[in-house]
């Protein structure tokens, strides 16, 4: 039996007041708590609600949910709303499952939805496809909290019968849909809004690129999630309507690579927020309380009778963790995890044999200028370019000097022939990486500055059955990952430092990025305007169709 008798401040945030005094806990539930005077102390911590990722997929950091949960802990984050989309693209239904029961080894609240668009698009090859007989049997369960991101927003607005159906079905069971509408404004926003909500139950976005679009769809009755994740970062840019709409804002991180996430999570959105002067409350309103209100989560939320999930702090600027409590249990103090590491198999779906430098090659078409892709950093959405192309012998070829380089997109389902696009932003002057962590459908992505790089790069991914490498001449750097492709099971710390070393080596061979492989596993998202590259082809988001098909006609 877990007891304990924390004394601090409490920051009670649903009564908007701050005062000393003491949480006791037994049994993993808040038995008391007590005044002791109606200040806070100055010479005392704070305790308040554990954060929560309110959006997050666990794979893209690289780890397995209980290694994740280990390094979240220390930062003061006691649950996240997790979508497991990336492992059902590579395994299927076995995949959400293999989230859910690793997840159930530690003490950690993670929430899993049901994937609702696998795979995303009819224009890439995935590993598995999640239909509506699928998509319903998973909401059945209990450890299923809600419709995960409906990506495929142009099906709500044409009210595609499949689209609908998953989404009544989740209603029927009373549980939200979430959202994922990128650039949607005013008819289109409401329209979409109105399709994935029900009475009490509405729909979010965490794909608002700017504060109008963020207030269209606020005004349609959507609550808005703030991202700021490893690759996409829209808190500047939304974090004003924070004091406007406290009751209807969440935080979340989406995407967040090992190395980020050891250093920090939910309480430095806290902390920044802080720093621009609004209130307390009104920031944990976004980052403990609202996503337990919206989803029905089993967190407690500082109160008596309710589950012990809180945090002490040392003070409200910072958010410094000194402890982390989940069901009573101390998971977390003084920035050292206290969660065992679980021992964990290996799921996967690889399967494609090595390639040689000329299965990367470009024929010339003749064209004086070709379509390339502007990767911006800090967003998932790009641009689309026309520029003119750099050919050697009748071959297209990445062009260092005007930082125009060579993309590939590799079925990792099936040999089949490779697709080659050109893409801007990236700054390599030599070498290429390469990763199966590409959105949606994680086939193998690379980018370079020539074919051996690129050849060489890929083959390390692929004889790994799943990993990131880079290679630089004769440097050389992969990290395996052979769940799914996608994620380790080794200790997340040494992940974490692996990853900070690839990411050096990528920077060191010229990327200006500020996370050079998490912007190129964003390079396949098709469901993101304006130009990606899938494994069929360059796709345009804008149109929803392939702009330029694989066999290049």
């Amino acid at each position: 039996m877990h007891k304990s008798n924390i004394k601090g401040n409490i920051v009670d945030v649903l009564q908007q007041r701050i005062y000393s005094g003491f949480v006791e806990t037994a049994n993993g539930k808040i038995i008391r708590m007590g005044l002791v005077q109606n200040e806070p102390d100055v010479t005392l911590p704070f305790i308040l609600p554990g954060f929560i990722d309110s959006h997050v997929h666990i794979e893209s950091s690289m780890l397995i949910p209980s290694e994740f949960a280990r390094l979240a802990v220390v930062h003061g984050t006691v649950a996240t709303v997790s979508d497991p989309h990336e492992i059902a693209n590579v395994c299927g239904v076995e995949g959400v499952w293999y989230m859910i029961e690793n997840g159930k080894k530690v003490p950690f609240k993670f929430n899993f939805g049901a994937p609702s668009c696998v795979p995303a698009t009819v224009f890439e090859t995935a590993g598995a496809t999640l239909g509506v007989t699928e998509v319903a049997g998973l909401l059945q369960h209990p450890e299923i909290k809600y419709l995960s991101e409906m990506m495929n927003f142009p099906g709500v607005l044409m009210n595609d019968p499949e689209v609908m159906q998953k989404i009544k079905t989740a209603h029927d069971l009373g549980k939200p849909v979430d959202g994922h509408a990128p650039g949607l404004r005013g008819d289109d926003a409401e329209k979409y809004a109105k399709g994935i909500a029900a009475p009490n139950l509405p729909g979010t976005d965490h794909e608002c690129f700017t504060k109008e679009e963020a207030l269209d769809k606020l005004k349609a009755g959507m609550k808005i999630l703030i991202r700021e994740g490893s690759a996409a970062k829209n808190f500047e840019a939304l974090i004003g309507l924070l004091s406007d709409y406290p009751d209807d804002i969440m935080f979340c991180s989406d995407d967040k690579h090992p190395d980020s996430l050891a250093s920090g999570h939910i309480n430095e959105l806290c902390a920044r927020a802080v720093a621009k002067g609004i209130s307390v409350f009104k920031i944990l309103k976004a980052a403990c309380i609202n996503p337990v209100l919206h989803y029905k989560l089993d967190v407690g939320l500082l109160t008596e009778g309710a589950a012990a999930d809180f945090i002490v702090v040392k003070d409200l600027k910072d958010f410094e963790v000194l402890q982390t409590f989940i069901n009573g249990i101390l998971v977390a103090e003084q920035g050292t995890t206290l969660i065992e590491p679980v021992v964990a198999p290996a799921i996967n779906n690889f399967n494609c044999t090595p390639k040689n430098v000329a299965s990367f090659v470009q024929p010339s078409n003749g064209s004086k200028t070709i379509p390339v892709i502007e990767a911006l950093d800090g967003q998932l959405i790009t641009r689309k370019l026309l520029l003119e192309p750099k050919t050697i012998n009748g071959y297209y070829v990445s062009d260092v000097e005007r930082d125009i380089l060579k993309m590939v997109v590799v079925n990792r389902y099936a040999d089949a022939k490779v697709a080659v696009a050109f893409v801007r932003n990236f700054g390599l002057k030599k070498g290429a990486i390469a990763s199966s962590v590409a959105h949606d459908s994680h086939n193998i992505i690379a980018v370079g500055v020539d074919d051996e790089s690129i050849s060489r790069a890929v083959n390390k991914v692929i004889a790994a059955k799943g990993g990131v490498s880079a290679i630089a001449g004769s440097e050389e750097q992969l990290i395996p990952l052979p769940v799914a492709g996608l994620m380790s099971n080794a200790d997340g710390y040494r992940i974490a430092e692996a990853y900070t070393q690839a990411d050096a080596l990528a920077k060191k061979m010229g990327s200006t990025l500020g996370a050079p492989f998490m912007t190129l596993s964003f390079m396949a998202l098709l469901v993101i305007p304006d130009l990606k590259l899938s494994d069929k082809g360059l796709f345009d988001g804008q149109r929803f169709e392939l702009m330029v098909p694989r066999d290049g006609s």
